[in-house]
């Protein structure tokens, strides 16, 4: 089975990166030739354009970092519409709206080709070593002949439902990570005030029912002081307005989100919309001039968990 990857950002090169390392004919696109160029020097191969890759493979593969481009790359003329034809798979991995995942999954069946999606969650350094989690949404038969190349890309696949239950599982994932890491700022800030030693404090927080997958990975980096969690602002602020998108056409009136929303907006404002979305913490480290730095953390994660093929849950 041939498959072609288009976006090879954070995310979509690490995944491309496992379809590679487990010996599937890959073919990749990217508009940054400089991405593209390391890809071409590990030997795989590259396309000038998404007509040329949709034509040419059984599966198709996109994961981009927003709405506006997944939009782009699926309707211009050399878009995925364009070009794909009968027999062949779509996979959208990108985290977007469910209504556009529905909206093109319509027209691509509308070609004779079959839609997916596959959101991932888990962090970027777990998409590195094939150990992320993938949320499924879309036909079971066409999940069942995609589950070899998603177990090669995560560790946990899970079949959510029908096209578009995905993106919706995925959004909310995302708001709650973003709830936490605005909830640790706070939790950092009083346990440094109050002249706690922050490696015991971590620690604790680690044994304890306050414990969450974000304290165990962002904090690291917050307190080494890189704050590289290889996710940035401007993501983290599109999951969020795609949640609070998600209430409005429910009429549900949420209370936390839309101020969690406007600590992201804010942090977004000071540091740039490519900062390390983990910088959020620091409004309040300026706010009161302190710093939440201990020695002994990573600059950077890395997962150490073993690669091996996943498998449906």
């Amino acid at each position: 089975m041939k498959i072609g990857f288009i976006g090879l950002g954070n995310v979509g090169g690490k995944l491309a990166g496992s379809l590679f390392r487990n010996k599937f004919d890959l073919i990749v696109y990217d508009l940054d030739k400089n991405v593209t160029d390391k890809f071409k020097s590990k030997g795989i191969k590259i396309k000038n354009s998404i007509s040329e890759i949709v034509k040419e493979v059984d599966v198709v593969i996109t994961c981009l970092p927003s709405p506006k481009i997944c939009s782009d790359v699926m309707l211009s003329e050399n878009g995925i519409l364009k070009n794909i034809s009968k027999g062949k798979i779509w996979i959208e991995m990108s985290t977007t709206d469910q209504k556009d995942i529905i909206k093109f999954g319509k027209l691509v069946k509308e070609k004779g080709a079959t839609p997916l999606e596959a959101p991932v969650s888990g962090g970027c350094h777990r998409a590195a070593t094939g150990n992320i989690a993938i949320f499924v949404g879309g036909e079971r038969t066409a999940f069942e002949m995609v589950l070899p190349i998603l177990t090669c890309m995560g560790k946990k696949i899970l079949h959510v439902g029908e096209l578009g239950s995905a993106s919706i599982l995925k959004v909310i994932t995302n708001y709650l990570a973003s709830v936490n890491l605005a909830a640790l700022g706070e939790a950092w800030t009083i346990a440094k005030k109050n002249n706690l030693d922050l490696k015991k404090t971590y620690d604790g927080i680690k044994i304890s029912s306050g414990n969450s997958f974000v304290h165990e990975t962002e904090s690291q980096v917050i307190l080494n002081g890189s704050y590289n969690i290889n996710f940035t602002m401007d993501l983290v602020e599109k999951d969020m307005s795609l949640f609070n998108k998600l209430s409005k056409d429910e009429d549900i009136e949420l209370e936390i989100a839309p101020f969690v929303l406007n600590i992201f907006k804010d942090a977004k404002e000071k540091f740039g919309s490519r900062a390390w979305s983990s910088m959020v913490v620091k409004r309040l480290e300026d706010k009161y001039n302190i710093n939440f730095r201990e020695k002994g953390f990573p600059e950077e994660l890395i997962d150490t968990e073993p690669e091996e093929k996943g498998n449906e849950i």
